[in-house]
């Protein structure tokens, strides 16, 4: 019995001991698996590089692949040769745009696009009765288009106005858009009040092309969609047999069935026009109207074709789009998101594809040469090779270590931070000729620290940078170029691409997202309506699935799909010298307080302060008394207030109005402003910037005869403290007529030597005269201040009293 219980324990031993074994021999194998997996980095070709844009379906086809034209050529030839080209010289190049409100969608989207292409723009609420705006003065148009959110206000104006803006149209040769957005109370079919015109709604409709045959096209391409449902079922079509109208747009109806693909010929399949241009061959006016909104992106392309034309191009770019695309941190990453040699390849691949669609087209490298050689030995190899072939790429420097500019408050220790890199570039034979460069997260750039651009200067010669801070980041449309300190700052764009944008299937919100920014979206749109674009890529976008070449060379692909633009890249001093070439308006930067953005806060140096910056700007001397006001010069109703600083949310503009008739107000308003009388008109441009709750109107009379009533006011308005008197502060100057400053021992400051003079009284015919030729400029001043809430000047009650009363 003993010897068996010890042969138990001696098999229970022997298992143990196989147990063991086998788990050692368990773990040797995982860490294997596991270590072969993380030196082969992440499983970052998984799934198929995603492949670019193809060819673009050019016309309609029919079974058997043969082309067939929308409209037969003798059409074609007949309706282009009837078209009137319009003649917008006497008038201002400025869009007069009717709004149901100012929060409405379609106004919006409108506006963007204006601001976006730098056009003047006057917005007002479309009315169904009342007063029209005045549109003309002393014989000139104020504008030279006129765009209506809602097509029915302006079908549907009451005779009067009509007639009035319909004279106006003919006799400038102003044309209008409009935009015909069908809900669920839209009639299924109508006339267009007024129109041979004929209305459908709610349709939904399949396979969108364009008509070669339109006039007003300029930058879009004819051509057609791939075959399927447009987007919403809401489309509005129109239908004319009068020979003034031209289809824009075209498209089907959408089958009964949804699987239901359409078998006949495009010849034998209805096509509804969803955009129509109207020559002007009924009634002098030439008209562009739109089925839709422009939520649809070749909707926003044709609206840039129709203010173009509509405006004999004068407000419309050039064909010419310039792109640089700039691929930051080219030796800066984590491991596993690096270029490897195969990446490299690629790159070097789609930049000689993209050569053969954009002359020059050259990506631009930006190097922190710390990094280099940080990463797998894969990737280390990557940087081998892009150093074999450097001289087939643009370089540029970022900082050394890739440090923010602003946190160096030392130039000479700034300067000694770009030597570092500027030797590791000169060891590997980098180019460091291209006189541009970009700062770490746009720090130091703008907000300007002055040590960065004379490091820049001294180490680099830099001449052209660019940044997308400028005025602002957001929204986009409003970044801007200027120069500072002998250096080009110019406006850097995104394309949807950051430094976590590694894979397609991960893009955010899915890669169809990134697909609609190409394919007609926002990237589509920043070429668009930008002559000049630098966008901003990172290393990882090459690496990994190589999202930054599949997005250009799609963009490239889609925009020659559908557009005439003729792409181009120039090295950056060039590129800059074509920028404000264009621009030459943006030379000089808008200074602006950096602690009222966060972003701009964040790269602003700590040594520096906000508090000096004033919070109060204003035209009136007597404000002198206050130490935190900062005056402007008396011109300053001059038109371009932003040079003087620009928009903020506590900063607030106070402007004392005097009647122009007045003989002191002419001398002073002939020497200093362009348009001498013209109050509204400078004020719209101050509107354009700043809200109306920041504006406060003082009647200039008011206040040369009760300054210290004047001045509460506006200490009031402004919610000054602590309080300052200014009844105790003020005594009357009998000699010089004026309202002067008390100073110690009973002396007074008052004004200079050229004010208090004493002007000859004015005949009665010369203020009738004065009165009556100020009378359009005072009216609409006065339906500016009504609209804004502001109080009428006694001045101006007066003088539209005696001009109505003469």
């Amino acid at each position: 019995m003993a010897g068996v219980r010890k042969l138990a324990r001696v098999v229970r031993h022997q298992g143990l001991h196989r147990l063991i074994l086998a788990l050692i021999l368990f773990c040797l194998l995982s860490m294997a698996y596991l270590a072969y997996h993380v030196s082969a980095g992440p499983k970052i070709k998984e799934a198929p590089v995603p492949l670019p844009l193809g060819d673009c379906v050019a016309t309609s086809v029919v079974g058997g692949g043969q082309r067939t034209p929308l409209f037969l050529p003798s059409q074609v030839s007949q309706r282009r040769h009837s078209v009137r080209i319009a003649d917008t010289s006497r008038t201002e190049p400025v869009v007069l745009l009717f709004v149901e409100s100012i929060y409405s969608q379609l106004g919006q989207e409108i506006v963007a696009i204006l601001e976006s292409s730098r056009f003047h723009y006057r917005t007002e609420i479309a009315p169904g009765k009342g007063d029209m705006p005045p549109l003309a003065w002393r014989g000139r148009g104020r504008y030279t288009l006129i765009v209506y959110e809602n097509l029915l206000k302006y079908v549907n104006l009451d005779s009067w106005n009509r007639q009035l803006l319909d004279k106006y149209c003919q006799d400038y040769g102003v044309g209008i858009i409009g935009f015909y957005r069908a809900n669920e109370n839209s009639p299924s079919s109508a006339q267009l009040r007024g129109f041979p015109l004929f209305l459908r709604s709610n349709l939904p409709l399949w396979d969108y092309r364009v008509n070669p045959a339109a006039p007003l096209l300029y930058i879009t391409k004819p051509n057609e969609l791939e075959p399927g449902p447009l987007p919403a079922d809401n489309w509005t079509t129109f239908l004319s047999n009068h020979s003034t109208y031209e289809p824009v747009l075209l498209a089907s109806p959408r089958p009964a069935e949804p699987n239901q693909l359409p078998t006949h010929s495009h010849q034998q399949r209805a096509l509804l026009a969803t955009v129509m241009q109207d020559l002007g061959l009924h009634d002098g006016i030439q008209r562009v109207f739109f089925g839709g909104s422009l939520s649809f992106w070749l909707h926003k392309l044709l609206f840039v074709d129709a203010v173009g034309y509509l405006t004999g191009r004068r407000l419309s770019l050039s064909l010419d789009r310039f792109l640089l695309v700039d691929v930051d941190d080219i030796f800066v990453g984590k491991e596993g998101t690096r270029m490897k040699v195969a990446d490299v390849e690629a790159l070097l691949h789609t930049q000689n594809k993209l050569r053969s669609l954009v002359p020059n087209f050259t990506f631009n490298l930006g190097f922190s040469g710390k990094f280099f050689h940080t990463g797998t030995d894969e990737e280390d190899e990557g940087d081998d090779t892009l150093l074999r072939h450097r001289q087939e790429f643009w370089w540029f420097p970022h900082m050394w270590s890739h440090m923010q500019p602003h946190l160096f408050h030392n130039v000479s220790v700034l300067a000694e931070q770009m030597r570092l890199n500027r030797q590791f570039a000169q060891e590997h034979g980098i180019p460091t000729d291209m006189g541009y460069a970009v700062a770490p997260h746009h720090s130091g750039v703008y907000p300007v620290h002055s040590q960065l651009y004379e490091a820049w200067k001294s180490v680099w010669g830099i001449k052209v940078t660019s940044t997308e801070e400028y005025p602002h980041l957001r929204p986009a449309r409003y970044r801007r170029g200027f120069i500072h300190n002998s250096i080009q700052v110019l406006p850097r764009q995104t394309c949807g691409l950051f430094t976590h944008t590694i894979f397609y299937k991960d893009y955010p919100g899915g890669p169809q997202e990134l697909d609609k920014s190409i394919r007609g979206g926002e990237l589509f749109l920043t070429v668009l309506l930008n002559p000049v674009s630098i966008f901003m890529t990172h290393l990882s976008n090459y690496g990994n699935d190589r999202l930054g070449l599949y997005t250009f060379e799609s963009l490239v692909r889609f925009v020659q799909c559908w557009t005439h633009l003729r792409l181009q890249t120039l090295p950056p001093v060039r590129l800059a010298q074509k920028y404000f070439q264009i621009f030459p308006d943006e030379r000089d930067p808008l200074w602006q307080n950096p602690c009222h953005d966060k972003r701009h806060k964040d790269i602003w140096s700590k040594e520096k302060t906000c508090d000096r910056l004033p919070k109060f700007l204003e035209l009136l001397r007597c404000t002198h008394f206050l130490p935190f006001i900062l005056p402007l010069p008396a011109a300053s109703p001059a038109p371009s207030p932003l040079r003087r600083c620009s928009s903020s949310a506590d900063q607030t503009i106070s402007v004392a109005l005097t009647g122009p008739s007045s003989p002191a107000a002419l001398l002073s308003l002939h020497r200093r402003c362009l348009q001498p009388g013209a109050y509204s008109s400078h004020l719209e441009r101050w509107l354009h910037h700043y809200q109306p709750s920041q504006l406060l109107i003082v009647d200039g009379v008011q206040l040369r005869s009760s300054p210290a009533q004047v001045m509460d006011g506006i200490q009031k308005f402004l919610g000054v403290t602590p309080y300052y008197n200014y009844t105790q502060a003020l005594t009357f100057d009998e000699s010089k007529g004026f309202w002067c400053q008390k100073l110690e021992a009973g002396r007074t400051r008052c004004l200079g030597k050229s004010k208090g003079r004493k002007y000859p009284e004015m005949s009665l015919e010369s203020r009738v005269f004065l009165s009556e030729y100020y009378r359009e400029q005072n009216v609409e001043l006065l339906r500016m201040l009504k609209r804004l809430g502001q109080p009428l000047p006694i001045w101006l009650r007066d003088e539209l009293h005696n001009a109505s009363w003469s």
